[in-house]
């Protein structure tokens, strides 16, 4: 929490401030890293950093080139940032920095600005960069990669930009300026014939480990030097997250094998032969003076704990009362705090049960306004359907009524009527029984005569068949 205080307040300290730094992310299309291969031996960057989610990014101020970086937007930290030392500058002003492009390449924002006035004209903001609130509360410092007590005060704004800061605790973060100091100024400069000649690649090796799932925290940091002089050298220094005292020296060659499969750190005179044997062994003699000189200074340190034993003895004397001592304030503060969760168990389950009272009253009112307002509104709605009752009853009476009426008038009418045409019914039918009498009288009359000649028939049929069956056949003559 105090850290969060701390960082919020100190962006609301650098919104004060009217300087910006300068840097643009390199096009594809472009050779190395434009402007910014002015820091690296013959103009030529490292090789085999080839994945797409490597951005290079030329780092400018004042529409100057400052160093460059190459930097990872999956791990969100930067994997190397090349630079040259200048003049090491005598105070620091943080000023963090953001780059635009590498979240909104759409974005009109071509120079890198501070975090704290972007505001909203970024779109996708940290999506593919590490932002100061990835930091707040995580214990972990924004740890430069090119340090900027390496650079005079004009490079060294430009240095404190949240693409060349990887996540390391206050302890390594100091370790690593402090060494890297010590190892440029006491080791690499004195024993390079040209300073401007004398190229630095400052770099992490990202690990799966994340802060907040996001930036990967680095597993070692490493440095690379090119004096790219006619007697040129070249050197290799690593450093392991785990060990903040660590500082081993290699070769190029042997730091390239722990990095990526195919890389190449530098082009020129950095060679690893023989003629540039004694510079390296001159480089490395004085790099072990340096650690030796932190033994020393640790054994110094050492001996004056030892005089002061002392007070090792008081302590150890003290140590039981001192633990009683906490216990006593441990027994305490935890019968605070239960005093404290009872009573606002207590308090609690009051309120609980007051507010479940008011609850239970609220919802009998409202179920008591919903039936009377119901009742109230039905009401009409009863009313109208007994009138329509009452009406269609009256309109039901009125029709039984004419039926009746129909009825009863129905019964002489028909009787009349058919009264009166019962003449005309009995004459018209005189004829027609007569025609039925004469075809009944015909009938009758052809019927017999079909009977009588059907008999006759038979009996000529008989008597032709007994003829036949009983008198004997004559000749075909006869």
């Amino acid at each position: 929490e105090w850290t969060m205080k701390t960082s919020i307040v100190f962006l609301l300290c650098l919104s004060v401030f009217p300087g910006f730094s300068q840097g643009r992310v390199v096009r594809e299309d472009e050779t190395g890293f434009a402007e910014c291969n002015v820091f690296f031996p013959g103009r030529v960057p490292p090789e085999g950093f080839t994945e797409p989610f490597h951005v290079k990014i030329c780092q400018q101020y004042n529409k100057e080139p400052r160093f460059a970086t190459l930097y990872s937007t999956k791990d969100k930290i930067p994997l190397y940032s090349a630079f040259k030392f200048t003049k090491p500058a005598q105070s620091e002003e943080e000023n963090w920095l953001v780059e635009p492009q590498i979240d909104d390449p759409e974005n009109d924002l071509h120079e890198m600005v501070r975090e704290v006035d972007i505001g909203g004209t970024v779109a996708n903001l940290g999506a593919n960069q590490a932002l100061t609130a990835d930091y707040m509360g995580s214990g972990y410092e924004r740890g430069l990669l090119n340090p900027s007590l390496l650079n005079e005060e004009d490079f060294q704004v430009a240095t404190y930009t949240l693409t060349n800061a990887v996540p390391l605790s206050p302890a390594l973060s100091k370790s690593w300026h402090r060494d890297i100091g010590k190892v440029v100024e006491q080791a690499l400069i004195p024993h390079c014939s040209k300073m401007d000649h004398l190229y630095l690649l400052a770099g992490a090796i990202p690990s799966s480990v994340r802060v907040k799932g996001k930036v990967s925290v680095p597993e070692s940091l490493w440095l690379a030097a090119c004096c790219d002089a006619p007697e040129g050298w070249s050197l290799g220094l690593v450093k392991k997250i785990s060990d903040e005292n660590s500082l081993e020296d290699l070769t190029v060659r042997e730091l390239e094998k722990q990095l990526l499969p195919g890389v190449h750190l530098f082009k020129g005179n950095c060679r690893e032969d023989k003629k540039s044997q004694e510079k390296r062994e001159a480089v490395l003699q004085a790099v072990s003076q340096i650690r030796s000189g932190q033994q020393v200074e640790t054994s110094d340190n050492q001996e004056t704990k030892d005089s002061s034993w002392v007070r090792r003895v008081a302590g150890i004397i003290a140590t039981p009362f001192i633990k009683l001592l906490e216990l006593l304030i441990y027994i305490f503060v935890e019968l605070v705090k239960f005093v404290f969760y009872f009573l606002w168990l207590v308090v609690k389950r009051v309120v609980g049960t007051v507010l479940d009272g008011v609850y239970s009253l609220w919802n009998g009112m409202v179920s008591y306004l919903k039936a009377v307002s119901m009742v109230l509104i039905s009401i009409p709605y009863d009313v109208g359907r007994v009138i329509i009752n009452i009406f269609l009853g009256f309109l039901q009476i009125v029709r039984d009524v004419l039926s009746l009426t129909y009825r009863i008038l129905s019964i002489p009418v028909g009787f009349i009527l058919h009264l009166a045409a019962f003449p005309y019914y009995s004459i018209c039918a005189i004829p027609s029984v007569l025609k039925d009498m004469a075809t009944g009288i015909g009938g009758t009359f052809s019927l017999v005569i079909d009977a009588t000649a059907a008999v006759l028939h038979g009996f000529y049929y008989l008597a032709g068949h007994i003829v036949k069956r009983f008198v004997p056949k004559g000749s075909s003559d006869d």
